[in-house]
């Protein structure tokens, strides 16, 4: 979410047995049956499943695009008119975008995508049965393939990858680059298989096929000259205004000569808590924020909007937003299985690869990371940072897509841990998403809730910098202040049975930590602990220089230490040092000098969100699992 005015490794699964274990495979002898009657691939049907919805039903809700149980089959006549219209206008070509690049696949045939009502009418069903039952559900999203291959005229065959074209016929998408990015994921996944748990407790899995060629691909169709985007994605521009307003105010973004005048080091996750149409809106409105680029929820479509050389103003936090690029997820954190579909997510690691791989930014979660997860710049502006995306974004899933899976780098008892729980079965209680109060329906997350004491009915761990006033953490959805998120990773304070400490703003947070379902597990890396004969030091949400590094003509801001503690003792891991800068802000036809300074910095994990210490102030230590011979940390560049 903005701040206004301001690949897939399988997932182990516990065999069960008898009773259960017929019920937990359903699904699993639905995909098998619907393949047979259907004469499709079981591995073509599963894996163009997974591909739309990772094999959740939503329990008969549907998303976004009207989309309905495994198969996501569209509801093209049940989706009311406002929320058909709502997604008609977010389509790139309105609100002053560029037009979508459409064209037809291929065969240039006019074939049925998964469409509902197609669907019901070919295994004479009710559509509201499609809707609800997950095995009329899958039959109709197989007699749709076979449907399709027919009409592209092409024969039922045994072989997957004679389904590459139905296949990429199937979500309905006319942009050339987005369907065979898609069918080139499904046809990534039978090759390498999947293991999952669904949202509904069903046990899948989908047999790896290695031998199943990957299609050859055909260039796709030309984009807009400012896009900054992979090949494989579908991307257009929406540019963002650069211009004066009144009494020398201006918008929405400021120029710079990224990565020359400053290091490209982060990327934020945003969800836009907001409808597309709504922000596509916004992002053209001088006097509002901005972001870099917006990720459709139904199809993944990216558009962007500031170029990256350029500093968009995004996250809350000057600081970072130098040195950051900011992308925008369309979605409401309250609603995941509506807005955060599995096309988002791939369209996203894509790009965010890209980016990565374009600036050199780690795939850590010091790099990359959410919203909730920036540090405020100063003390007083703690209460008003944003909490997108959110404890149902799944870090873990995301981080798999990125080729940079999130996974135990040292054994159960190192002085380090990664936060990482079971997304799937890690359920904690949360409330706020129907108003204040009100229970949210249990969904997989990637939040572990903290307490002053390893017990469960223990006070949670306090905030003082998010709730001045001394009122109590809660379970809240929106509520910061007592949890940890999948990727972070801490220093162990303590152990006591089940439950594990870390070093948390400046005290000890107990987590539940069980051998038999860990949410966490054992890290190997650096940290950053007070020198001797330090008893304090501070913490700081930005890396200002030095006093005297500021020229004359420019002022200095003041330094507001986060309102926490960081004791002798205490330890916080540390992924990166980082240079000290500031950069004042004026219109200009050219970007505003950059100030650097001499002091260094290190960025930690210090709580939910990061935050930065002076290199003078700290030791830096290895963890004791720590690899012999790993690199040193540096602490950025003091200048360029």
């Amino acid at each position: 979410m903005i701040a206004t005015a301001a690949l897939l490794p399988p997932l182990l699964i516990l065999p069960v047995s008898g009773a259960d274990e017929a019920a937990d495979r359903r699904l699993q002898d639905t995909f098998t049956n619907a393949a047979r009657e259907f004469h499709v691939p079981r591995s073509v049907l599963m894996s163009v499943a997974y591909m739309q919805s990772r094999w959740d039903t939503h329990s008969g809700a549907p998303s976004v695009a009207g989309g309905f149980g495994p198969m996501h089959l569209l509801d093209t006549e049940g989706v009311p008119a406002k929320a058909a219209e709502r997604q008609d206008r977010s389509r790139p070509g309105t609100a002053g975008a560029s037009a979508e690049h459409a064209a037809d696949l291929p065969a240039g045939r006019a074939v049925q995508p998964a469409d509902l009502q197609h669907a019901a009418r070919l295994i004479d069903a009710p559509t509201g049965r499609l809707r609800t039952d997950a095995v009329a559900n899958v039959r109709g999203g197989a007699a749709l393939l076979a449907a399709t291959q027919r009409q592209l005229g092409n024969p039922l065959s045994d072989d997957p990858a004679d389904w590459w074209e139905a296949v990429a016929h199937f979500p309905g998408t006319r942009d050339v680059a987005a369907a065979a990015s898609y069918a080139d994921d499904v046809f990534a996944l039978i090759r390498r298989g999947a293991h999952r748990t669904t949202a509904e407790g069903q046990d899948v899995s989908l047999p790896a096929s290695p031998g199943v060629k990957p299609h050859r691909r055909t260039a796709g169709p030309q984009r807009p000259k400012d896009v900054e985007c992979p090949v494989e994605l579908a991307c257009d521009w929406l540019g963002a205004p650069y211009e004066e307003i009144d009494d020398g105010e201006y918008g929405n973004h400021d120029l710079a000569d990224r990565p020359r005048d400053q290091p490209i080091e982060y990327i934020v996750i945003h969800d836009t808590e907001a409808v597309l149409p709504s922000m596509l809106q916004t992002v053209q409105d001088p006097t509002e924020s901005s972001w870099h680029y917006s990720i459709r929820s139904s199809d993944g479509h990216v558009t962007q909007h500031v170029r990256t050389k350029d500093e968009a103003w995004h996250s809350g936090s000057q600081f970072v937003n130098a040195r950051s690029i900011g992308i925008e997820h369309e979605g409401f954190l309250t609603q995941p299985g509506t807005w955060y579909s599995e096309r988002m997510y791939r369209s996203s690691a894509r790009l965010v690869r890209y980016l990565a791989k374009k600036y050199g930014v780690p795939l850590d979660r010091q790099h990359i990371f959410g919203h909730d997860n920036v540090p405020a710049p100063t003390a007083d502006s703690i209460p008003d940072m944003h909490d997108d995306p959110g404890p149902f974004w799944d870090w873990r899933h995301y981080f798999d897509l990125l080729g940079a899976p999130l996974r135990a780098t040292a054994g159960p008892d190192s002085d380090m841990v990664t936060i990482l729980p079971d997304y799937g079965k890690n359920k904690p209680a949360f409330t706020g998403c129907g108003g204040s109060g009100v229970p949210c329906k249990p969904h997989g997350s990637s939040a572990v809730r903290l307490y002053t004491r390893p017990e469960e009915t223990a006070p949670l761990i306090q905030d003082p910098g998010r709730k001045p006033d001394g009122e109590d953490s809660t379970v809240d959805v929106n509520d910061l202040g007592s949890r940890v998120s999948a990727g972070q990773t801490f220093a162990v304070a303590d152990r006591s049975g089940d439950w594990t400490a870390i070093w948390f703003q400046g005290r000890k947070a107990w987590f539940k930590n069980p051998a038999k379902q860990p949410t966490a597990v054992g890290a190997a890396g650096r940290m950053v602990t007070p020198k001797e004969g330090l008893d304090e030091i501070p913490v700081y949400g930005r890396a200002l220089p030095e006093e005297d590094a500021y020229p004359d003509d420019v002022d200095e801001p003041s330094e507001s230490p986060l309102p926490y503690s960081f004791l002798a003792g205490q330890r916080y891991v540390t992924q990166s040092g980082v240079g000290s800068s500031y950069t004042p802000k004026s219109f200009s036809d050219a970007p505003n000098p950059v100030v650097w300074g001499r002091e260094k910095y290190y960025e930690i994990q210090f709580g939910h969100r990061l935050g930065y210490v002076r290199a003078s102030d700290v030791d830096v230590v290895g963890s004791s699992s720590a690899a012999a011979g790993a690199p040193g940390l540096e602490a950025g560049p003091a200048g360029n």
